[in-house]
């Protein structure tokens, strides 16, 4: 089993670092690790060093002998999913098993058919959780750059955003829109692929039509239908495998 991973704000420049605060409390106290255990020191944004623990004091203190650092370059193709707003907590499982999965950025979504809002401060507590879940879960997982939480985006800046893209896709069935299956479709080797997941009640034929005209295809995954929250997970893991980054 791979070391678990502990998140720092600065890399340690010298040999002996210690490891304090909530961080060093899960090492100590959860994670109950001992001298001569491996760990793994990261920032989150690709940069980490191996480490052996040293020396362990008190509940939330363990002294951590590092290797040279190291720097996980940044991932091609990169994978962003534009998540509607779910319902409750499903949110927050979507965070969590996109990172899991190996999702590069997170764009929360205010789609016009989404039943929860983000106003006010209920929506800035509701984008720290859904930050928190991807640092969690990366942690977890033990990745060394967490995926990048975006601000709320409306229809029109995610309509940007897909301009942008070197492949944009909606994942969205209809009779009356016929879509192409994700699994066949050709994606690039470098670049930026989007996704794009809609609500519960689905994406509007406005919305639709608005990312159309940026670029935006529709595609399907499959015969089922997928919750909102489980549709990016799949769609990354499809896309990961296609696109050679989990050979």
């Amino acid at each position: 089993m791979t070391a678990p991973v502990f998140v720092v704000d600065t890399l340690p420049g010298t040999r002996l670092f210690v490891l304090d605060g909530p961080e060093g409390r899960h090492a100590v106290s959860v994670k109950r690790l001992q001298p001569g255990e491996d760990v793994v020191l990261t920032d989150g944004r690709g940069r980490w060093v191996e480490g052996v623990v040293s020396a362990v004091e008190g509940k939330d203190r363990l002294t951590v002998e590092t290797s040279a650092l190291n720097e996980e370059p940044e991932p091609v193709p990169s994978i962003t999913v534009v998540q509607a707003l779910p319902k409750g907590d499903r949110g927050e499982l979507a965070v969590e098993t996109m990172t899991e999965t190996g999702v590069d950025a997170i764009v929360p979504w205010a789609a016009s058919r989404c039943i929860t809002q983000w106003k006010g401060e209920r929506g800035q507590k509701a984008l720290t959780k859904w930050r928190s879940t991807a640092r969690e879960a990366g942690k977890q997982s033990r990745r060394t750059r967490f995926p990048e939480v975006a601000e709320l985006m409306t229809s029109k800046q995610v309509a940007a955003l897909l301009a942008g893209a070197d492949f944009a896709a909606v994942l969205h069935e209809d009779r009356d829109h016929p879509s192409e299956a994700l699994a066949t479709a050709e994606l690039p080797r470098e670049g930026t692929i989007v996704l794009v997941v809609g609500p519960e009640g689905g994406v509007s034929p406005e919305e639709l039509a608005l990312f159309e005209e940026a670029g935006a295809r529709p595609y399907r995954l499959g015969p089922s239908v997928l919750r909102t929250s489980t549709a990016g997970t799949a769609a990354t893991a499809l896309v990961l495998g296609r696109t050679g980054r989990w050979s």
